[in-house]
């Protein structure tokens, strides 16, 4: 694959040099900022992640911080999803739309105070979209980036690491939870939340000059449980039903197409309201599905979108495929007419090793882990 050229334009993470001292071989560009993709191989990673524990730089994370007297008023009017029960200290995932009900992007909602919350989206411009819908809801609000910068601690043993870092407070956090927290006078957020499918934190570091100094923290403390530095892994978010914007999810989605009918009420006002009323009423074109492929060798992964053919017609696109190591198949996602979103239905993929024939399956293929174990 080509390189991608390091240069001043984009912005650096506040782990950056860290990553290049424990061997980031390639880098992507995230929200304007240099994210890694790779140390050792994604097959490597994916092992490390599923038996041990992984530190991963996602600073391209970047914080949206929504605060003021209409804070949450205002959040609400963002996402079909009903946050009334979301109380100080909890975490939701939700998806923001447009006034035609696409999807701008979708993020996790961290509750950090009464009138304070972050939005942690993904890829895109969220931040300007965010301050648009301020600027005209008339509500009293403050939205900005603030100084906050996130890394991931994923896998089975990341409780254990992270309560040698934080004590009891790792273990007793509820699933999507937080808590403000501190390591050698630094500044965080903890929340028990990850974009890996198995146990694992985000610590929020709230001070950009210390992200070399924590990186280092992170790594002695899980020394002994041979902490491994690692990228987002893509085959274990597919196992794990987990979408990517820009890939699974695109603004031509709503929350129906991608399975998420289930986070919209349409009893509260919204950006979006009205077209999802009526698009739930008529129903949806297409759905995103899950599907196993009938091709035994191992496909690469797709760097664009394959064409989908069902009786030799063009109906739809794989998003996202890989090899599953533990189901020891080929998975994937794809987008599809509603009218052959059903489970069994048989359809023909065109990729670049191969013409093969999938199945729709139920997706997710391997369930999150959410449940620390007692030890």
């Amino acid at each position: 694959m080509p390189e991608i050229a390091i240069g001043p334009r984009v912005r650096k993470s506040p782990f950056f040099e860290a990553t290049l001292r424990y061997g980031a071989r390639a880098f992507t560009v995230y929200n304007h900022m240099y994210m890694p993709t790779c140390y050792s191989s994604p097959e490597d990673e994916y092992e490390k992640l599923v038996t041990g524990v992984t530190l991963w730089d996602v600073a391209c994370e970047r914080q949206i911080e929504i605060s003021g007297p209409d804070a949450r008023r205002f959040v609400q009017y963002l996402t079909p999803r009903n946050l009334s029960a979301c109380q100080p200290g909890q975490c939701r995932y939700i998806v923001l739309t447009d006034e035609a009900g696409g999807i701008v992007n979708d993020a996790v909602l961290l509750h950090i105070s009464e009138s304070r919350y972050w939005i942690s989206p993904g890829d895109g411009d969220v931040l300007l979209w965010i301050q648009g819908c301020a600027v005209n809801s008339k509500m009293n609000v403050t939205v900005h980036e603030p100084d906050v910068s996130p890394l991931q601690l994923q896998g089975p043993k990341a409780p254990q690491v992270a309560q040698k870092l934080f004590g009891s407070l790792a273990l007793e956090l509820p699933y999507y939870h937080l808590a403000p927290a501190e390591l050698k006078g630094i500044p965080l957020v903890l929340s028990r939340t990850g974009w890996s499918g198995e146990l694992g934190y985000e610590l929020y570091l709230q001070d950009g000059t210390r992200g070399d100094e924590l990186w280092e923290a992170v790594m002695a403390a899980g020394a002994e449980y041979d902490i491994a530095p690692a990228a987002p892994n893509t085959i274990r978010s597919i196992e794990g039903g987990i979408l990517s914007y820009c890939s699974d999810i695109t603004r031509d989605d709503n929350p129906f197409t991608i399975g998420m009918g289930r986070f919209v009420d349409l009893e509260h006002d919204f950006v979006g309201r009205n077209a999802l009323a009526e698009i739930k009423l008529a129903g949806v074109q297409r759905r995103l599905v899950g599907f196993e492929a009938s091709y035994k060798d191992r496909l690469d992964g797709n760097a664009e979108f394959w064409p989908v053919f069902n009786d030799g017609e063009k109906v739809g696109h794989v998003t996202r495929a890989t090899w599953s190591p533990r189901l020891q198949k080929n998975i994937g996602f794809a987008s599809v007419p509603t009218a052959l979103a059903e489970f069994g239905t048989q359809l023909t993929v065109v990729s670049p090793q191969a013409t093969f024939n999938v199945t729709v399956v139920k997706i997710p293929f391997i369930e999150s882990e959410k449940i620390i174990p007692v030890f």
